[in-house]
């Protein structure tokens, strides 16, 4: 099973010493796996022998892994997971390697099953891994789907398309998501991930979550998470992502924090998590407040805009930006890092309103992390169907679908100003004046200055100096000479090992240009007696009163429209609270 990684814009592959992120699809179809190989499904006599690569921390040297296959190519199978659009060129060109050796490949992943599930046709990259032979497998293999792939390869048989997107399995008492320690270990922080619920009920038109995995939301239970976290915590693993889209939707949110907060306190076991929510999740009683006590200690929200007419745009109603500062300030109160996704380019976007509404962002909301993202067609979303349908262009290079790349036009924005603006975002938010401000709010709070410091660093490094987005960054970037992207020249030795160690030194030294920018300041916080006693717009206290000279809410499309539907909300629920009350009485 390998969980390939993309190539960057020199063509190498993007592979890290440590890479930020673990895999969660190679984590649950190495789960998967194990439980094939337990329940002997080839038969009392026949062994499964499982082998998992991530290449974002691991070079798949392919001609070493053929050799180690047995001469009869049908008792093998090359299995690339968890296949986004960005990766399926990197994906196409490992399948094409294998094929040319005589292996049996298949493909799973979002680029194939969100193009089986959004469009009318087989798209053309997809149509051309069938023609070399390679089986496409679109959707989840839980509920023993597993079985039927590996019974195929075993004949030498499989299928070109095993599609099950009308058929979504139920979660509970599925095998264990479970990596060996050997690839945590190549992770920073020696985190791995699981999931514990799919799909969403919103029908965010950027999302491909909700045509992929579903709208109808599927849950492990309490008992399955629990045997999670024992089972990585006994190889000695305790720190955790919690991949669901949005872990506030989940039914069973309680049930898992209580479990989580017993594990905690009664059995003593160190174990600390990163959970994903939308930005109503402070009107769930007690959510935040279990969320602190079951170790959740950062928390990414998907704020996505300031401006109530591109988040209607993109139809994500359920984002209130009138809340947005109370919400966040919950998080602080339980000592949580936040971040926050933002995207740029919806319709009403211009390079202006882009710089004026960071501003904004800096000034008056809490926020630890900020992420951008260009507005993306993802395939297999809503957005990508619609251009598609209507033939408008977008980029035919899918390597280049990773949230960090322009791969369409903006009605109003020229293709420059979009990627200036998208460029000149990051040095806004991680302005050397604003990562100290950042730092302050952290002292204020009684939190960590130094992890905050070291965040700030990698995600403004990430992007500014490796060129890649934080989310598919790590440390020190490896580069191996022969994974280059076919069609472009294998360098040779005398010229890329020079070339590579320069680049290294020279990368290094404007990680430490960052930090001399900001290191100063962050002696001084930490020596200020007086540190916890700052305060700024962003971390008062929330008044409703207040809310109307926030420029947030007068200065933002739609902004004063929201405060007026929020407060007569409130009107007509203290109406309804008060007839109630006069009806017991």
């Amino acid at each position: 099973m390998i969980k390939p990684s993309h190539y960057d814009d020199d063509g190498y592959v993007i592979q890290w010493y440590r890479s930020y992120i673990p895999s969660n699809t190679l984590a649950s179809l190495h789960g998967l796996g194990q439980d094939c190989q337990s329940r002997k499904v080839l038969g009392a006599d026949t062994e499964i022998e499982l082998s998992t690569y991530d290449e974002t921390n691991a070079r798949v040297d392919i001609p070493r892994i053929v050799r180690d296959l047995p001469d009869d190519r049908t008792a093998s199978l090359v299995a690339l997971v968890g296949v986004q659009s960005n990766q399926f060129p990197r994906a196409l060109d490992m399948a094409r390697q294998f094929r040319r050796n005589g292996c049996q490949v298949a493909i799973g992943g979002f680029h194939v099953s969100g193009t089986i599930s959004m469009l009318k046709d087989i798209q053309p990259d997809v149509q051309e891994a069938i023609d070399l032979g390679v089986s496409i497998f679109a959707g989840e293999a839980e509920d023993n789907r597993l079985d039927e792939v590996l019974r195929d390869a075993s004949r030498g048989r499989l299928k070109p398309i095993y599609n099950y997107m009308s058929d979504l399995p139920d979660m509970s008492g599925q095998p264990t998501p479970l990596l060996p320690a050997r690839h945590i270990q190549r992770t920073a922080g020696s985190h791995t991930s699981f999931d514990l619920g799919r799909g969403c009920p919103f029908q965010c038109s950027f999302c491909t979550i909700i045509n992929v995995q579903g709208r109808k939301s599927r849950f492990r239970s309490a008992d399955d998470l629990e045997k999670i976290i024992r089972e990585n915590y006994a190889q000695g693993i305790n720190r955790f992502f919690i991949t669901d889209d949005n872990f506030a939707r989940n039914r069973d949110w309680e049930s898992f924090f209580d479990r989580l907060i017993y594990l905690r306190k009664e059995e003593k076991l160190d174990i600390k998590f990163i959970i994903q929510v939308d930005t109503l999740c402070h009107r769930i009683k007690n959510f935040i407040e279990k969320a602190g006590a079951a170790g959740v200690t950062r928390v990414f929200i998907g704020l996505e805009n300031i401006n109530p007419d591109n988040l209607a745009a993109a139809k994500k109603k359920q984002n209130r930006i009138v809340e947005y500062r109370e919400m966040l300030q919950a998080w602080k109160a339980v000592g949580a890092t936040t971040y926050a996704g933002y995207i740029l380019g919806f319709p009403g976007d211009t390079y202006d309103s882009i710089m004026h509404d960071i501003e904004i962002v800096k000034r008056e909301l809490p926020l630890d992390l900020l992420e951008f993202f260009y507005l993306t067609p993802l395939p297999g979303s809503e957005d990508h169907k619609t251009l598609h349908e209507n033939g408008v262009w977008m980029d035919p290079d899918m390597n280049k679908y990773d949230l960090n790349h322009r791969v369409s036009h903006h009605p109003t924005m020229s293709d420059e100003e979009w990627e200036r603006a998208y460029q000149d975002a990051w040095d806004r938010y991680y302005s050397p004046e604003h990562m100290k401000t950042v730092m302050r709010r952290m002292a204020a709070n009684g939190r960590s200055v130094s992890k905050i410091l070291f965040l700030m660093l990698l995600f403004k490094g990430s992007v500014k100096i490796e060129g890649v987005h934080p989310l598919e960054a790590g440390f020190i970037r490896r580069k191996s000479r022969k994974d280059r992207r076919p069609g472009l020249p294998v360098e040779p030795v005398w010229r890329f090992y020079p070339s590579y160690a320069l680049e290294t030194v020279v990368k290094h030294w404007k990680w430490l240009k960052i930090l001399a920018s900001v290191y100063p300041e962050y002696r001084r916080i930490k020596r200020d007696p007086n540190r916890r006693q700052y305060s700024d717009v962003a971390i008062a206290p929330v008044e409703d009163a207040a809310l109307e000279g926030l420029d947030l809410i007068s200065q933002t499309r739609g902004g004063a429209a929201a405060l007026t539907k929020m407060k007569k909300d409130r009107e007509r629920m203290d109406h309804v609270r008060a007839e109630r009350q006069s009806a017991v009485q």
